[in-house]
């Protein structure tokens, strides 16, 4: 949670996050410098980076949560971040926005992991499943199959409980998962097969 005194509290003031802010043109070479001068603890450095790559960062959080407000507050956090850790950035290990969107992608991430049901509330799942209004015990039973689900995901590895929530509750395709992961397809295939095989099981105890 960041203070108000902190320059990131309100990286570009006028400068939206949602899905209008579009990025400026700006090189790779630029967003290295830009990088150098937050380090520096620039001000100006890190509002124009702001208004360069929010739109970017944006989308990246929005595609894991899909829910505007919790994008936009983690948004601000993956800013917050950014300002205290500049002067970690590698341009040997990655470029600017790769290491960028991978703070707000591990940040989103986080952020399901803390409140997996914000999304899939139960209600939510029996609604989009059932033909119409389910009785009082059909919901129940409902209800109590959802926080099963939840239980035995919670059971999983950190890396493979990611990957199935982004594979199946956020529809992430097998190449999107192999990119963030930095792994081969083939080898995310083995690792969702193994994590299903692996919930299937808890799910039936």
């Amino acid at each position: 949670m960041h203070h108000a005194s902190d320059p990131a509290s309100d990286p570009a003031a006028g400068t939206s996050t949602g899905p209008d802010a579009m990025p400026g043109a700006i090189t790779r070479e630029q967003l290295e410098a830009l990088l150098q001068g937050v380090a520096d603890q620039d001000r100006q450095a890190f509002a124009r980076l702001y208004e360069a790559t929010a739109a970017k960062l944006y989308g990246a959080v929005l595609r894991i949560l899909k829910h505007e407000q919790r994008t936009d507050d983690v948004v601000q956090e993956v800013y917050v971040t950014i300002w205290q850790k500049a002067e970690q950035f590698d341009a040997l290990k990655a470029s600017p926005i790769t290491w960028m969107v991978t703070i707000a992608r591990n940040r989103a991430i986080d952020e399901l992991r803390r409140r997996p049901t914000a999304r899939h509330e139960p209600a939510d799942i029996l609604d989009q499943t059932a033909s119409d209004t389910p009785s009082a015990r059909e919901r129940l039973e409902g209800e109590e199959d959802a926080q099963r689900l939840y239980t035995c995901l919670e059971e999983l590895e950190g890396r493979r409980q990611d990957m199935v929530r982004l594979a199946y509750l956020e529809g992430w395709s097998r190449a999107d998962l192999a990119e963030h992961f930095e792994q081969p397809v083939n080898t995310v295939k083995t690792w969702l097969h193994r994590a299903l095989k692996q919930l299937k099981g808890c799910l039936a105890s």
